[in-house]
């Protein structure tokens, strides 16, 4: 499988991501497509055909495999990569669309095309939110499906059409399990990342909001409790000295009034 487009996606998303977000594209890039690309492919390569069972009964090894293997691992841990990543998409897009409406009217109509505020604001908290949901998600799947993150060397099955209870074998068994155990790592680690860029952002969006909010109003209290005699020694001051025509001050007649 072709993961240029993916890296693609994800690159052109980066330049409008938090810290947080760009930690998470880089684990994302070295820890789950490099490794998968790099290593995970070629040992799931032939996991079937390296599938055995000490029967030559016709068809007790395809029913004892597809029995404890109901999806390929590798192939599930590749839809896990495509659904967490897909999201970041929806921050690109409603940048693009962004700059449509600004070519359109021919004007300036945002500050920051990427800024995260308005309605990208809530794009970028359901992309968050669908990350953390399909990481949770792929992490229960593989402990529904599996039993856990263990990969035993040796299975005993008795499906159907196996005349008894047979002995099967998994190879690369340790090395799969390694590597299930770094998949399951970095899908926490991304939660973990996520979680806290959902909960920056939000954090940073209440934080502006109540600057804008409630800052001025304090300001303006604050200045309407100023007590009139400092108003009077402020105007006063400004006036103690007169600008004469030679360029000499002299000094007024009024003093400032002590409180």
């Amino acid at each position: 499988m072709n993961w240029g487009f993916l890296e693609n996606i994800l690159s052109g998303v980066n330049k409008y991501s938090t810290v947080i977000g760009r930690i998470w594209l880089s684990v994302v890039f070295i820890f789950r497509i490099l490794v998968y690309v790099a290593a995970a492919e070629q040992v799931w390569k032939d996991e079937q055909k390296d599938f055995v069972c000490n029967t030559r009964q016709p068809g007790c090894e395809n029913a004892c495999f597809d029995h404890f293997f109901p999806i390929s691992q590798v192939r599930l841990w590749a839809l896990q990569l495509i659904m967490v990543s897909t999201p970041s998409l929806l921050v690109a897009l409603h940048v693009g669309y962004r700059e449509h409406r600004e070519a359109k009217h021919k004007c300036k109509l945002y500050k920051d095309k990427g800024s995260i505020d308005g309605g990208l604001f809530c794009t970028y908290i359901v992309s968050l939110v669908c990350k953390i949901t399909f990481e949770a998600g792929s992490l229960f799947a593989f402990y529904y499906l599996y039993g856990g993150f263990q990969v035993p060397m040796l299975l005993r099955c008795s499906q159907s059409p196996c005349p008894n209870t047979e002995d099967c074998f998994i190879a690369r068994a340790t090395e799969k399990k390694i590597f299930l155990y770094i998949m399951g790592c970095t899908s926490m680690l991304c939660i973990a990342l996520n979680f806290a860029e959902l909960l920056y952002i939000v954090w940073k969006h209440l934080w502006k909001y109540f600057t804008r909010r409630y800052v001025p109003v304090r300001e303006k209290a604050v200045s309407r409790c100023r007590s009139p005699v400092s108003i009077v020694n402020e105007f006063v001051s400004a006036e103690s000295t007169v600008n004469t025509e030679d360029g000499t001050a002299q000094p007024a007649e009024n003093q400032p009034v002590q409180s």
